[in-house]
């Protein structure tokens, strides 16, 4: 396996998803594919109902204060941190960078690889190891649920990105969100499955969130996203609930690919990523079937998944 490349982000500046190419090589059309290439929830939370003024009126001031209330709550956000409602945490990793001059930013692989294209695409020099003026923690990593630890927050920038961290959340380092320097992000769209709301946020110190704050401008995020993002982080028995759910499933899953001979390699309960003989060749034999999985540049025997939805587990079992 070559980690080099993951360090290129014109080499490996590709995610889960892209149902259209798999559809122009294998055919089908997108209601006849089941997509695991992604770590989304396959069991959303259910948005409720919205009121007119949710979709025509601008944004105003408390329901951004609703929302980062929540979100405070929600997470146990250290007093002295400030929040950022955003449309996303990709849109915060993109301008993030921008916050400090350009130099040595550290960011170890294999790892979600917009990180370091964002840094790049601000002048800076992404490196692997050694003394760094920025630092990227994927925790837990993506792809293979490396954990970290608060020692590992040791650049003047430390961006620590818990976008998987709500199946975990003992594991959370949302404690050092009140670091100079530290920002911790946050994203809806994985946990509570609503990737499409596009909703995420940026935690620490006040004088960092309002520079993103500027950055980003009034009325960043919708108000459908607003509002529901409050409702779910408010519904705590969901989130309980779900994170059971997501346990067994995900040790449903390593069971049942370990029969068929994948090596578990890590991950989380969302997504799991395996070693097996030739990535490739799994890739191709689920995409027959029309199921969509995730390999990666840097390796030949890496495959993620993510959980199936409750009526599909049969449909994967059989293209196994």
């Amino acid at each position: 396996m070559n980690h080099s490349d993951s360090l290129n982000p014109r080499a490996t500046r590709d995610h889960g998803g892209g149902l259209a190419a798999a559809m122009e090589r294998y055919g089908g059309i997108r209601g006849d594919w089941l997509d695991l290439s992604t770590g989304i929830n396959p069991h959303a939370y259910p948005i409720g109902e919205l009121s007119g003024a949710d979709l025509t009126a601008l944004p105003d001031h408390d329901a951004f204060q609703a929302i980062s209330g929540a979100a405070r709550a929600f997470w146990n956000v250290p007093d002295q941190a400030a929040i950022l409602p955003a449309p996303g945490a990709s849109a915060l990793i993109a301008r993030i960078p921008a916050m400090a001059d350009p130099g040595r930013v550290r960011i170890t692989t294999p790892t979600y690889n917009e990180h370091a294209a964002a840094f790049v695409a601000h002048g800076w020099n992404v490196q692997e190891a050694g003394p760094a003026e920025a630092r990227v923690l994927v925790h837990p990593n993506n792809p293979d649920g490396r954990l970290w630890t608060a020692s590992d927050a040791d650049a003047a920038l430390t961006v620590i990105d818990e976008s998987f961290c709500d199946v975990t959340p003992d594991k959370t380092l949302i404690q050092l969100a009140e670091r100079p320097g530290v920002i911790v992000l946050k994203s809806f769209g994985k946990f509570w499955g609503l990737a499409g709301l596009r909703l995420g946020f940026a935690i620490g110190q006040p004088s960092v969130i309002d520079w993103l704050n500027d950055l980003t401008g009034p009325w960043a995020v919708s108000g459908p996203a607003l509002r529901i993002g409050e409702r779910a982080l408010r519904d705590l028995s969901w989130a309980e609930e779900t994170r059971a759910r997501l346990s067994q499933d995900a040790d449903r899953l390593d069971a049942m690919l370990a029969a068929h001979g994948a090596q578990v390699v890590g991950g989380t309960s969302l997504f799991r990523l395996y070693r097996v003989d030739r990535a490739f060749a799994w890739q191709d034999r689920l995409a027959q079937a029309h199921i969509w999985s995730r390999i990666f540049p840097y390796s030949d025997t890496y495959l993620r998944l993510g959980l199936p939805p409750s009526d599909s587990w049969d449909r994967l079992e059989a293209a196994l």
